[in-house]
């Protein structure tokens, strides 16, 4: 690589750093609001702990994806999946958003987190429904686990992401506990009125 190619590595990497200030709308367990970049970290320590499940799937590829699928939202933030209307128009503008924060890398690196980036969100593959499967998990997992605001909507976690989570025998049996899990919380929170 020349000068050129790591100064854009470099800057890039400066513009991915503010995913750890990216907030979601997850709380963590101490009641703090989670980040977009911690949120990718335990999805891909998910991967790592169900990887031997799947010899099929290209570990790799997988934790690629995982590590890329929330870089645009560097740019406007998380939207959470509870305040979305069209699901499209959030991902083209976060596909928007990921091209231009990818602009100071070299082409190959562009081209490669653009085509991740694109097979995650179409789930094209074996390793883009695991990834968005777990991505599903992960958030349900966080916010079971989080200490939420009063008013938290935990039923809308027993909807959230069943599309992904309902196929694999595996990932439906996590699926089955989180919800379980789910149902325990929504029970103890105070009604929404």
């Amino acid at each position: 690589m020349n000068t050129t190619e790591l100064t854009g590595i470099l800057d890039f990497l400066r513009h991915a750093e503010q995913l750890k200030n990216t907030i979601r709308s997850a709380w963590t367990s101490e009641g703090r609001p989670e980040s977009v970049a911690e949120h990718t970290w335990r999805l891909c320590l998910m991967t790592l702990l169900f990887a031997k499940n799947y010899p099929d799937v290209d570990y790799a590829k997988l934790v690629k994806m995982c590590i890329i699928h929330d870089l645009g939202e560097v740019i406007n933030g998380d939207i959470p999946a509870i305040e979305q209307t069209a699901g499209e128009s959030k991902a083209l503008q976060e596909r928007q958003d990921l091209l231009s924060l990818l602009k100071p890398l070299p082409k190959s690196l562009r081209s490669e987190i653009t085509a991740l980036w694109d097979e995650y969100e179409e789930a094209a593959s074996p390793e883009a429904k695991l990834a968005k499967a777990l991505d599903k998990l992960e958030t349900i997992l966080q916010h079971n686990q989080g200490r939420n605001p009063e008013d938290f909507d935990y039923r809308f976690n027993l909807e959230y992401g069943r599309k992904y989570t309902s196929e694999d025998p595996l990932i439906a049996s996590l699926r089955l506990l989180l919800d379980q899990e789910t149902q325990n919380r929504a029970m103890k929170a105070r009604p929404r009125s």
